[in-house]
């Protein structure tokens, strides 16, 4: 079949990607062109947090309506889930370095340009609804397209560290972004600060632009280049069939998602009602919660170059400290108490997404990374809005504790399967891409 002719073909190619990563003085930021796709995450994920609060806000106050603001909310996740195996086969078709571009100059025109130059007067919900759909789709390209291109940037030992210093970007745009939308909602309004905020995105792709990028290998001689149908089926095929150790880290990730996501989304309700507090201290502590995210991020670089079984046994182990962390502030008696938990837990949390996304570009050849990370994406992005769903209505039907407690349990249980995966990782066929 075409589809395994092409998988056939990739650990060649894959090689040939990795033997392109240049060797360079070791850095804190790894290489010279790492240091510049991290400079522009820094920016571009300030820029989304000023988006998301400032887009919510600008649409609420065009329509009144929160169902139309809601909807608003949706549209930015639904390109993720419903597009993600086609958006992963045009990030493996294209130059990384223009689908990066690309985005983020298509999120600086969708709400900021066009938010700045048309009058309040002109934007009906059906307009908003396209803009936003158009920057959901953006940001869907962008998120597999970094993570495929890490693997050009740094050499293998140190695919970790890359992704905890990318997921270090996350935790400044989590302190960072909100504030700073607020901020300019209170003194200038939405629609400004979504203009402003175009800078952002504009000066996210002026770190961009000097990026050099090894060139893509190829196809062998004599062969034709195969359909996007072709090439969709080859990397399901991969990421559901072929390597049955990417498929558990896709069912991992959704665990993961499933309580993080769900924790994350219901924090402000819990902080309310579980905790009793005013929406100051719940911004202090939410504040805390990107602290320790953080720290976990900028450990996990030095633990770059640790084999798949160490790697996991952290992941176990971060999921257990983050789960007795989320039972313990159920029966938290005071704020410092609860700070000091909500910072664990956020170190809890902080280490799965940067060693599963160094395990993914370890295990898959390069030509098929962008397709895997985007269907790894889109089922991780499904179940989280799965678990919120979920644990808002236990929190409903029940109460905010047992929603925390059920929490604290789904990370258990992904301490448990992470423990059984690395007992099992060699039996999966977890052996490196190339």
């Amino acid at each position: 079949m075409p589809g395994e002719n092409v998988v056939g073909r990739l650990d060649d190619a894959s090689v040939l990607s990795a033997a392109r990563v240049r060797p360079e003085t070791r850095r804190w930021l790894l290489t010279r062109d790492f240091s510049l796709i991290w400079s522009s995450q820094i920016l571009s994920q300030i820029a989304d947090g000023v988006s998301k609060l400032a887009l919510l806000w600008f649409v609420y106050s065009v329509t009144g309506s929160a169902i139309k603001t809601t909807i608003i909310g949706l549209l930015q996740t639904l390109p993720a889930i419903v597009l993600g195996p086609l958006i992963g086969v045009t990030v493996d078709r294209l130059p990384k370095k223009a689908v990066l571009i690309g985005s983020d100059l298509a999120r600086a025109l969708l709400i900021g340009l066009i938010p700045c130059v048309l009058s309040v007067e002109r934007f009906t919900p059906g307009m908003l609804y396209l803009l936003t759909l158009g920057y959901g789709i953006a940001s869907a390209m962008f998120v597999p397209a970094l993570s495929a291109s890490v693997p050009s940037l740094v050499d293998r030992s140190r695919f970790t560290a890359a992704n905890a210093l990318l997921q270090s970007t996350t935790s400044i745009g989590i302190i960072a972004g909100p504030a700073l939308s607020g901020l300019g909602i209170a003194f200038a309004g939405s629609q400004e600060v979504l203009c402003l905020n175009a800078v952002t995105y504009v000066a996210s792709v002026l770190c961009l632009l000097p990026i050099r990028f090894p060139g893509s290998a190829g196809a062998p001689a004599g062969h034709a280049a195969p359909g996007v149908f072709a090439d969709l089926l080859a990397g399901l095929r991969y990421a559901l069939v072929s390597r049955r150790a990417v498929l558990v880290l896709i069912l991992l990730a959704s665990l993961y998602t499933f309580g993080a996501g769900a924790f994350t989304t219901l924090f402000p309700v819990y902080g309310r009602r579980l905790l009793d507090l005013g929406p100051i201290e719940v911004g202090y502590l939410w504040s805390w919660l990107g602290v320790g995210l953080l720290i976990a991020s900028l450990g996990l670089v030095r633990f770059s170059n640790r084999d798949i079984a160490t790697r996991l046994q952290a992941v176990t182990v971060s999921s257990l400290l983050g789960g007795a962390a989320l039972w313990g502030l159920v029966w938290a008696q005071d704020f410092a108490a609860a700070t000091l938990l909500v910072l664990v837990i956020g170190a809890g949390l902080g280490a799965w997404t940067p060693i599963a996304w160094s395990l993914v570009q370890e295990l898959c050849p390069a030509p098929l990374l962008g397709r895997v990370m985007a269907i790894y994406t889109a089922v991780a992005t499904a179940t989280a809005m799965a678990g919120m769903t979920f644990f808002g209505w236990v929190t409903e039907a029940f109460d905010e504790s047992a929603s925390v407690i059920g929490i604290g349990m789904v990370l258990a249980v992904l301490a448990a399967a992470s423990s059984w995966f690395k007992r099992n990782v060699a039996g999966l066929g977890a052996q490196a891409a190339d």
